[in-house]
């Protein structure tokens, strides 16, 4: 069967930046942020994108490119024979599931508080108001049912019609409207009273705050972070490397992904952290920070229903953007495993991912009692940890690794096939970087946060 391809660069990059553009983004770092001391942690958050979600981002691109295949079969095109490297092919679907076992839940979330605005049920509500309609939501498990199967439904009937009709012309108009929408309301955000102290909370690095909390914590919270928002250590950007031809470097493909990337979460911080010092709101409030503080902008400001309208209305389409780059990782994986049609592998990759995810959305009422972490852990916070904490960095260290070992597909191939076309090109200068210093890193920082943890 002749190998899908994306119609354009523009396309490629879209994707890509959706498939890491998303709920990470605008959902996950302004919590992340919260929670790990402000600034100290945006700090380490922009190091390791730098120092570790490049290089390994291009490591992906070029398995990807190079093989020409799904995760679950990219290392059996390019490993030495007799080596086990394809076993991690399969821990890589096992890791894709996880993440979408958690994330269509919270895409959900995003759906109805679409509905919710629209029909004026988020009208007049003060910060208590908004914080009860949440807690309200958690506390349905048939409310959160009906939009997460309306997430897995429509994310996989995209997803069934081919790569360029389907994924590629659905995401490349939401991400674009994702983007101006987003400034827009990161200039309101400038303008509220509390917009000084949020930014100086955002922005300015107290490693006071970060000694109390534990340097360690913070720093596997920001690589996990890095990883989780990138979709680094479970191919789920191999795949994308896998549907484009050689006329670009895969390095600058890779920065350019990680700026739009990095832009959208620094600018949704923006929107954030203004808009909680100025409406009284917990910047510490954990995973409901954006469905209690968004409410209250547009409940203050002129013409607010429509922008939030609007604004969770492309909130979904960024989640959903996700989803569908995500989803059309396990439909790849799943067609070479099986060599089914693309629309049989929906209908039951749909239908196994419907399952697979009420765990988390029943942790929050039926299951809550079930605290896998501690007190005031639910089943979405293990979903996270073991994908962020444990298979993200294992599994990127494992494809370091494989490109950089003569027991793997060797640094001389890797190198060929990432410098393949014009852009930003890998220079020998930093073999020992990528070779050795690399997976240190992202090893020693994975052992210091849990035994942190």
């Amino acid at each position: 069967m002749k190998r899908e391809r994306f119609s354009s660069r523009f396309g490629f990059i879209m994707i890509s930046a959706g498939c890491a553009i998303g709920l990470g983004n605008v959902w996950k770092f302004p919590y992340m942020v919260g929670y790990n001391g402000g600034g100290a942690f945006v700090l380490m958050y922009l190091i390791f994108l730098a120092i570790l979600g490049i290089p390994i981002l291009t490591i992906e691109y070029a398995i990807g490119r190079g093989s020409q295949k799904s995760p679950t079969k990219m290392y059996n095109q390019l490993e030495p024979e007799g080596t086990k490297w394809h076993l991690h092919g399969y821990a890589c679907l096992v890791g894709i599931y996880l993440l979408m076992m958690f994330y269509t839940t919270v895409a959900g979330w995003m759906l109805c508080y679409f509905v919710k605005m629209i029909t004026g049920q988020m009208d007049g509500l003060d910060a208590d108001g908004v914080g009860a309609a949440f807690g309200g939501l958690l506390a349905s498990p048939s409310t959160m049912i009906v939009y997460m199967g309306i997430v897995v439904v429509v994310g996989f009937f995209i997803c069934s019609f081919s790569l360029e009709k389907g994924l590629e012309r659905v995401t490349k108009y939401i991400m674009v409207a994702l983007l101006v929408l987003i400034f827009i309301l990161a200039a309101y955000s400038l303008s509220l009273d509390g917009a000084k102290e949020g930014m100086n909370f955002y922005l300015k690095p107290d490693f006071g705050v970060m000694g109390e909390i534990g340097y360690g914590t913070v720093a596997i919270k920001a690589m996990s972070h890095a990883f989780f928002t990138l979709g680094l250590g479970v191919g789920s950007m191999a795949i994308f490397g896998s549907y484009i031809n050689k006329d670009q470097s895969l390095l600058g493909e890779s920065v350019s992904v990680t700026i739009l990337d990095t832009l959208v979460a620094m600018v949704s911080g923006i929107v954030i952290f203004p808009a909680c010092f100025t409406f009284g709101v917990e910047a510490t409030s954990g995973p409901g920070l954006v469905f209690v503080t968004l409410p209250n902008i547009f409940n203050s400001m002129a013409g607010g229903k429509i922008f939030g309208c609007m604004f969770f209305a492309f909130m979904t389409c960024a989640a959903f953007s996700t989803v569908f780059a995500v989803f059309e990782c396990i439909i790849a994986c799943t067609m070479d495993l099986t060599g089914w049609t693309r629309k049989k592998t929906c209908l039951v990759s749909g239908i196994i991912m419907f399952v697979l995810s009420l765990p988390c959305l029943l942790g929050f009422n039926v299951l809550a009692g079930f605290q896998p972490l501690g007190e005031g852990s639910t089943v979405l916070d293990l979903e996270d940890f073991l994908l962020s904490n444990i298979l993200l960095p294992i599994g990127a260290t494992i494809f370091i690794l494989f490109c950089t070992t003569k027991k793997g597909w060797g640094w001389d191939n890797f190198v060929r096939e990432a410098n393949s076309g014009k852009g930003f090109k890998i220079h020998p200068w930093m073999r020992g970087y990528i070779s050795y210093v690399l997976p240190a890193i992202v090893m020693a920082v994975f052992v210091i946060g849990l035994i942190t943890y």
